[in-house]
C-alpha cells in the first residue's frame, strides 16, 4: 500500500478529486495548507507573499495503482497543457498498516486483515 499526498492549487483540488472519483478511487482526505516552493513565494510590487494557499489531498492505494493515480492527479492538477510554477507536488510513501476505527479491522500491504479487539 502507498500513501499519495498531492499538494495542488486550491482551484484544481475539486477537479483532482472528481478525476479520482471517476477513476474508482473515491477515498481522499483534503486539507487546506499554506507553503512555498523553490520560487520562495510570489512578489507583487513591494509585497512578498511567502505563504501561498494550497490543498493537500491524501489517498492510500495498492502499489499496483501508483502510476495510474500519479498520472490522474498530474493531468487534473496541471495548469494548461505544459503546466506552470506552483502547480504542486506529489509525494509517494509506503504504508505499513491501516486501521478502520469503526470496525477495528487492520489491513497490511500483503492483503492480510484481522480484527483488533479494543
Amino acid at each position: 500500500m502507498l500513501m499519495i499526498r498531492s499538494i495542488v492549487r486550491p482551484e484544481k483540488a475539486d477537479s483532482v478529486m472528481e478525476s479520482l472519483m471517476e477513476a474508482g478511487f473515491p477515498a481522499v482526505t483534503k486539507i487546506n495548507v499554506v507553503g512555498r516552493g523553490k520560487q520562495r513565494g510570489i512578489k507583487i510590487g513591494e509585497i512578498v507573499y511567502d505563504e501561498i494557499p494550497k490543498e493537500l489531498l491524501m489517498t492510500v492505494v495498492p502499489d499496483k495503482d501508483k502510476d495510474f493515480i500519479v498520472k490522474t492527479v498530474m493531468k487534473a492538477a496541471r495548469s494548461g497543457e505544459k503546466g506552470s510554477f506552483g502547480d504542486g507536488k506529489i509525494f509517494v510513501s509506503p504504508v505499513e498498516e491501516v486501521y478502520t476505527i469503526s470496525s477495528g479491522i487492520k489491513e497490511t500491504p500483503d492483503g492480510k486483515t484481522e480484527v483488533v479487539k479494543v
